[in-house]
């Protein structure tokens, strides 16, 4: 996926300035930043979700506003902040219901699409809850179902805006490193993420955005310096890499 120059306005307010990035097959790339600083309009506007945008946005060099919503559906899977779930259905249905885009006409549930939610279900560890209806569900287990519905759609391309935000500290690896195996696939992912060190251990290039512009992107250790990291947060870090990469905050540098 290519983005050049993407600019997303509400009303008088611009969420969004002249935001250039590319993903490539094969990569997990992290797109981080403070609370409002445009990560998750930015993310919906390259999921297809918000095609209100200036600027172009580019699916394997075709523009992605000229997709329908099937052939989007088929090629991108997005996974919302909070996604709410109001119908009472069971988890092994709703995430059979990913699997849309693949179905006929008139329906009919394959083996391979059986064998598509068996293994969804597996990889987000929500073999448990399949009978569970998913009103029941609390804020984590959810979010692995909604996962596992984005996974089994088998796209190009995944989206997903805070993937982690509600998981223990167990689903956070194993979802990074599910992301990370998705990746490499020959498919690729782009992420909202809060924590720095899970982004510098699993990423393989970092977007850091601020005030709706990009303010630093690359390779990890280029982009979580305590340079950048002091002028966009505020804060002072201290990080390391003796086994993996960590990033800890010190100090509130501003108020």
């Amino acid at each position: 996926m290519q983005a050049t120059t993407v600019s997303i306005s509400r009303a008088t307010r611009r969420l969004v300035a002249r935001v250039s990035l590319d993903v490539y097959a094969g990569e997990l790339v992290g797109l981080i930043g403070p609370n409002g600083a445009g990560k998750s309009t930015l993310l919906a506007a390259l999921a297809g979700v918000d095609q209100d945008i200036h600027g172009t946005i580019e699916l394997d060099g075709q523009h992605l506003h000229t997709f329908s919503a099937y052939e989007r559906a088929l090629k991108i899977s997005w996974v919302e902040q909070q996604g709410a779930i109001h119908w009472p259905v069971t988890v092994e249905r709703l995430v059979m219901l990913g699997r849309i885009p693949h179905l006929p006409a008139w329906g009919r549930v394959s083996d391979q699409d059986r064998e598509a939610v068996e293994n969804a279900l597996r990889v987000c560890d929500c073999n448990a809850l399949r009978q569970r209806r998913v009103t029941t569900l609390s804020g984590g287990e959810r979010a692995r179902v909604l996962l596992a519905r984005a996974l089994v759609a088998e796209p190009e391309l995944l989206c997903a805006d805070e993937p982690i935000a509600t998981l223990d500290l167990g689903h956070q690896l194993q979802t990074m490193q599910l992301l990370r195996d998705f990746a490499r696939n020959e498919r690729a992912a782009i992420v909202v993420l809060h924590d720095l060190s899970l982004a510098a251990r699993y990423c393989d290039r970092l977007y850091l955005m601020h005030e709706g512009t990009m303010a630093a992107s690359g390779e990890v250790a280029s982009v979580l310096t305590a340079q950048n990291l002091a002028a966009v947060y505020g804060v002072s870090v201290i990080s390391g890499c003796e086994t993996v990469p960590w990033v800890v905050p010190v100090e509130r540098l501003r108020r």
